[in-house]
C-alpha cells in the first residue's frame, strides 16, 4: 500500500531522513519506533506531502503520489493526533464530523452528526458526549474522539501518532486494544509512531526502528527479542547503555 525508496530529508546542515526504504503491505499494521528527534513525525509528513522530501519516490498503491491529486490521496487517510487536536470551539460531534461537514466527503449536516455518535459509540463513548466541547472531556476522553475522527470518513490508511501519549497506563492499554480492533474490523493499513513498547506490542504486525536518518532494523513483532540489532535491543529494553547515546 505505502512504497518509500531512498527518501532523504535535511532542514538547512540538519539531515533527518538519510534513504528510507519501507513497504508497508495493504491491511498490516506497521509501528515504527526511534528516539525522539529521530525524524519518525517527518517521515508521516513527507508520505502526507506535508513536507517535501529532498530525494527519493514515495508510493501510494503503486502510484507516485507527488503526481496524485490532492484531494482524493487525502481522502484516503485518517490521522490521530498525538495531542488529540481538537477543536476547542467546536462540539464533539463536529470535530468528529470535521472531514464530512467540508470539502469533497460533504454529507447533510444531520446525516454527518449521525456517523458521528455512531463512531464514539464504536470507541466507547455516550451519544451525550457528542454535543459536550473538548475542554469538558477527560485526556482520555479526547484521545477517543480523537479516534472517533481518525475513522469518521472510513480511510483505506490511518495513521497514529503517540496514541497514548499523556495517558495512564490502564487507559493507555485500552486505546491500544481500540486501535488494534478498529484497524483490524476496518482492514485499514496502519502506520504508527511512538516510543511506547506497550503500544507496540498490542498494535504492531511488523515494526521498524529508524535511526540516525534509515531503518535500521524492520520485521515482524514477534522477532524483537531475538533479532541480534544492539540497537534494537538497547532501544526496546531501556537501556542507558549501548550503541544509542543518550543525551545528557
Amino acid at each position: 500500500m505505502i512504497g518509500l525508496r531512498d527518501i532523504h530529508k535535511a532542514f538547512g546542515p540538519k539531515k533527518v531522513l538519510q534513504g528510507i526504504d519501507l513497504t508497508v503491505p495493504k491491511g498490516e499494521s506497521m509501528v515504527i519506533i526511534g528516539g525522539s528527534g529521530t525524524g519518525k513525525s517527518v517521515l508521516l509528513k513527507c508520505i502526507l506531502g506535508l513536507v517535501v522530501p529532498d530525494g527519493g519516490t514515495i508510493t501510494l498503491d503503486g502510484q507516485d503520489t507527488a503526481q496524485a491529486e490532492r484531494d482524493a490521496f487525502l481522502a484516503r487517510f485518517g490521522m490521530l493526533f498525538q495531542g488529540g487536536a481538537l477543536f476547542d470551539s467546536l462540539p464533539v460531534w463536529q470535530n468528529v464530523a470535521f472531514r464530512l461537514l467540508r470539502g469533497s466527503l460533504r454529507k447533510p449536516a444531520a446525516e454527518a452528526r449521525e456517523i458521528a455518535i455512531s463512531k464514539l459509540r464504536r470507541v466507547g463513548l455516550k451519544a451525550e458526549t457528542a454535543d459536550l466541547y473538548p475542554a469538558e472531556l477527560s485526556g482520555g476522553m479526547q484521545k477517543r474522539v480523537g479516534l472517533a475522527r481518525a475513522i469518521a470518513a472510513e480511510p483505506e490508511i490511518i495513521f497514529f501518532d503517540e496514541p497514548t501519549t499523556g495517558l495512564d497506563p490502564i487507559m493507555a492499554g485500552v486505546i491500544n486494544d481500540l486501535i488494534r480492533e478498529i484497524v483490524v474490523e476496518m482492514g485499514a493499513t496502519a502506520m504508527t509512531i511512538t516510543h511506547d513498547m506497550s503500544s507496540v506490542r498490542a498494535i504492531a504486525d511488523r515494526v521498524a526502528m529508524l535511526h540516525d536518518g534509515t531503518i535500521r532494523w524492520t520485521g515482524p513483532v514477534s522477532g524483537m527479542s531475538e533479532s541480534g540489532d544492539p540497537y534494537l535491543d538497547q532501544f526496546i529494553h531501556g537501556r542507558a547503555e549501548g550503541p544509542i547515546e543518550a543525551v545528557r
